[in-house]
């Protein structure tokens, strides 16, 4: 599946060849306890060493999942999305604070605040690896006023591209965090309790 241009900050490529080159997407969700612990293992383990053994050789995509029953789990991918257009290069660090600080953005932890104070929240935590947190707060508020045209749904900067997200991760079927595919196809034998070490071990067997 290819990668709009707007979202290239969800590729961590390796010196990529387009003739020669193998795709990991990731379907992690940032509420998702198990989606945290592959990303945080990765990122720890795995995407430090990426550069030295396979150069020219993989790239991975962060696929941003939204789970609907974590009802907070739309307003951080928002935010996600945000760092997206203001510091694309930022994603993966953000993504890795945002997987580090989970537990604050789970249902007990925001069901008594507003929708925009968890955002201020959100916001906050992106200036922590460099993202303007006005800009980020900009494009994640919501006015309660309505548009223009009068309409009540007006959501906010990014609502349109979490749309677009949305569409490519129902296009894929994809239901379940995390859920792998290595070139195009689910790699089930991938699990969220894999070690750096059974991730090294997966690599060296099929990047080639």
């Amino acid at each position: 599946m290819a990668l709009a241009p707007k979202f290239a900050g969800q590729a961590y490529s390796v010196d990529v060849s387009p003739k020669a080159i193998h795709t990991l997407e990731l379907f992690l969700d940032y509420v998702c306890p198990f989606s945290a612990k592959m990303f945080l293992t990765l990122s720890t383990d795995v995407l430090p060493s990426l550069p030295r053994k396979y150069p020219g050789k993989v790239q991975l995509i962060f696929r941003q999942q939204i789970q609907p029953w974590h009802p907070s789990s739309t307003l951080v991918h928002e935010s996600a999305a945000a760092v997206l257009r203001l510091a694309p290069q930022k994603f993966w660090d953000y993504s890795k604070i945002l997987f580090e600080h989970q537990k604050e953005f789970f249902d007990v932890n925001v069901v008594n605040e507003t929708r925009n104070q968890t955002y201020k929240r959100l916001s906050k935590l992106a200036s922590e690896v460099g993202v303007e947190e006005k800009g980020v707060y900009e494009l994640l508020e919501v006015q309660d006023k309505p548009g223009q045209d009068g309409s009540l749904n007006i959501g906010n900067g990014v609502t349109d591209d979490l749309k677009v997200m949305v569409k490519v991760n129902r296009l894929l079927g994809v239901h379940v965090t995390p859920t792998v595919l290595f070139n195009g196809v689910v790699e089930n034998s991938i699990s969220s309790s894999f070690t750096g070490e059974q991730w090294q071990e997966w690599l060296e067997k099929n990047v080639k």
